[in-house]
């Protein structure tokens, strides 16, 4: 009997479907995302699996053993603010929290007078201040008020209140009055959802617990209708075992969790994207990679060095602060749909708009008038000019040339070619920058690293790219536009356990009780983990980190322990991981100094099978994989040369070529530059290889 993993990742254009089997047999399936009921795409994807395996959707669910889903939904409500009405209970004195944000401002805003502050979560009305107080060693002053807690309910009963966060100063530490006004709430209100700061954020820091505890509220009720929908509608389809959902720190969860932990949620799709790396660089022995997604509307970058990715806790995510872990995911506004456009200086731009889906690039025919990357990749010769994605989405190269000479060359006096390939070129430029951002500025070289394509848009400009950074090698699995969806089948289920626990390294530390803590989080996770239907619970692995900073110092850093306990014979390697961190990430470390800790993390992963692996046939006739040849321009004079076009499906295990040159895929193509070399590897990935001299 055949079974199967599905992977399921809902973007804002396309959704996309990975079907995997046990051997080796990996598929790819695309269908237009339907935003307004996911369910709807959902069906049309399975409706292409059925016909393509010739197998009703019932039986294929029957026999599938793990189905993974990650989405955009949290992620596009709060990017449209199309949350639910929340209110906050806190602490008295510190309504305005969310709002003063500890008086920060973006980057690059700092100084501008005119930048507007962030929409607020919770209306201020809808803030209702509690006489309680807990201190900072723990100990209550002020007992709960519970008639303040019930006045805000009836508050919020009048006011159409649909999910109320709840936060309250040093709760991290005692969280006794948090929990009983929790109880409160979902007393008298129990038709809303509830979040608590240390049930989702239990860690120090009142504006991250505050700020979580509300952007969990704002989107919680949308998720979880969301989530019970889709796990309803697989039911009803036969599947057998449950749909589990892709969280932002790159692990799978249940329904349950994900329906209380909608801030889990926000980063799921990009999320899973180092996880189908790590797979496809693990056969060459590759640990430090650079992934990178060109989509319609954004560009997501994600470093892994050392076969670790890099995870972020504590950071502002579309001007909110999430203090939840986090794979740490750069997002530039650089993707096909990305408009391009002459500023008042007479200068090119691209980006950040976008044409979006809808009515999307000029060459799509669906309304677009305005120059996009997409249109100039069609102008240069990159793009088919009949059709896309195996010949269901129609190409007018006519118009894609019409909108790049009346905006852009004309109105700068030189060629339509040209002007493609100026929007080519400041858009990679765009890309480089963001890639240096995620290496350079954090320490690395990016030369040391290995450029992942996913992404449709991708492999059109990652040879460019890696010219340009300095990056010799590069690879492009063939189910790159659908790379998110396979990560997240490769994946493990995945909890983040948290817990403040303030203490001073010196010679009165209490270590007993920071090992204490790290075993009861242990008990927490193995609770949560005994919930999880069908999958070996022999795989459970935990891992530990400490927030540490130095005394005086405002921001601690994050240093992974492994398994190693907490006590005298290991602080002295604790401490010195720490100080080497620290200098990795600021470039000097006080090992005189005394040193804190903040807060403390176990990392629990119940490992599933990652026997997934594709298998292409053997190759040997490069030319019968020929389609056409057309020309391309290549250089910024806008000359163009006659270069060779390859059908992807007809290129077997070994077969090679040398750039210029294009590969087609069904839903993606890759433009090998001249002096880049691609040879497709057993496994389905295409390695390139820059073969000028170093």
């Amino acid at each position: 009997m055949t079974t199967y993993r599905l992977g399921v990742d809902a973007g804002g254009t396309f959704t996309d479907f990975i079907l995997a089997d046990q051997t080796g047999n990996v598929r790819l399936f695309k269908a237009l995302s339907t935003p307004e009921d996911g369910t709807h795409a959902i069906s049309d994807g399975l409706g292409q699996i059925s016909e393509a395996l010739g197998q009703p959707v019932s039986a294929i669910l029957a026999n599938t053993e793990l189905c993974v889903h990650g989405t955009t939904v949290a992620l596009n409500a709060l990017i449209q603010h199309k949350g639910v009405k929340t209110g906050l209970i806190c602490t008295a004195g510190h309504e305005d929290s969310i709002e003063i944000r500890l008086g920060h401002k973006e980057e690059g805003h700092r100084y501008d007078g005119q930048y507007p502050p962030a929409k607020m979560l919770v209306e201020r009305h809808l803030r209702r201040p509690i006489r309680e107080r807990t201190l900072s060693d723990g100990s209550v002053r002020e007992p709960l008020n519970e008639d303040d807690v019930r006045a805000a309910c009836e508050f919020f009963r009048r006011e159409g209140v649909e999910a109320v966060a709840i936060s309250f100063l040093w709760s991290v530490l005692n969280d006794g009055n948090e929990r009983r006004a929790a109880e409160i709430v979902r007393e008298m209100l129990p038709d809303v959802y509830v979040s608590v700061g240390t049930e989702v954020y239990p860690q120090m820091r009142e504006y991250t617990r505050t700020s979580t505890a509300v952007t969990n509220a704002y989107l919680g009720p949308v998720l979880r209708r969301y989530v019970t929908r889709i796990d309803q509608y697989f039911r009803d389809q036969g599947a057998v075992t449950p749909v589990r959902y892709y969280q932002s720190n790159g692990g799978m969860a249940s329904l349950e969790v994900m329906a209380s932990r909608a801030v889990n949620a926000i980063n799921s799709g990009p999320a899973s994207a180092p996880q189908a790396a790590m797979h496809i660089g693990k056969p060459f022995g590759h640990e430090n990679l650079i992934t990178v997604d060109m989509g319609g509307t954004s560009f997501d970058m994600t470093l892994t060095h050392g076969g670790v990715t890099n995870v972020s806790k504590d950071i502002d995510f579309l001007r909110y602060r999430i203090g939840t872990p986090m794979v740490q995911v750069e997002t530039l506004g650089a993707g096909g749909g990305s408009l391009a456009w002459i500023d008042a200086m007479g200068v090119l731009n691209v980006g950040p708009g976008s044409a979006g889906a809808n009515p999307g690039p000029a060459a799509y025919g669906r309304g677009g008038t305005e120059p996009t990357v997409t249109d100039s990749n069609v102008v240069l010769g990159y793009l088919n000019p009949e059709y896309l994605l195996g010949g269901r989405l129609k190409i007018d190269r006519q118009a894609a040339y019409d909108a790049i000479d009346r905006v852009i060359a004309r109105p700068l006096g030189i060629s339509p070619e040209k002007a493609a390939y100026g929007i080519h070129s400041i858009v990679n430029h765009n890309m480089v920058s963001g890639i240096r951002r995620v290496t350079i500025e954090r320490g690395h070289d990016p030369r040391d690293f290995v450029l992942v394509g996913a992404g449709g848009a991708t492999s059109l400009h990652i040879t460019a790219l890696a010219r340009e950074i300095g990056i010799r090698t590069v690879l492009i699995p063939k189910l790159a536009s659908g790379l998110c969806a396979f990560g997240q089948i490769l994946s493990d289920i995945k909890y983040n356990l948290m817990a403040a626990c303030p203490m001073r390294l010196d010679g009165h530390a209490s270590l007993d009780r920071i090992e204490r803590r790290f075993q009861e989080l242990r008990d927490q996770a193995l609770t949560l983990l005994e919930k999880e239907e069908g999958i070996h619970r022999d795989r459970v692995s935990f891992s530990r980190g400490i927030d540490m900073r130095y005394v005086g110092q405002i921001h601690e850093c994050s240093v992974s322990i492994g398994s190693l306990p907490v006590n005298a014979d290991t602080i002295g390697e604790i401490r010195r991981a720490f100080d080497a961190m620290h200098e990795q990430l600021f470039t000097y470390s006080e090992p005189e100094s005394e040193v804190e800790i903040v807060n403390i993390e176990s990392i629990a992963l119940l490992r599933s099978d990652h026997a997934v692996r594709q298998k292409i046939p053997p190759g040997g006739r490069v030319a019968d994989a020929l389609l056409t040849r057309r020309p391309m321009i290549f250089s910024a004079d806008g000359s163009a040369i006659d270069a060779p076009v390859y059908d992807g499906a007809k290129l077997g295990e070994n077969d090679e070529l040398a750039g210029p040159a294009v590969i087609e895929e069904v839903t993606t193509t890759i433009v090998v530059d001249p002096d880049w070399h691609i040879r497709l590897d057993a496994s389905g990935t295409y390695i390139l290889r820059d073969q000028r001299t170093p």
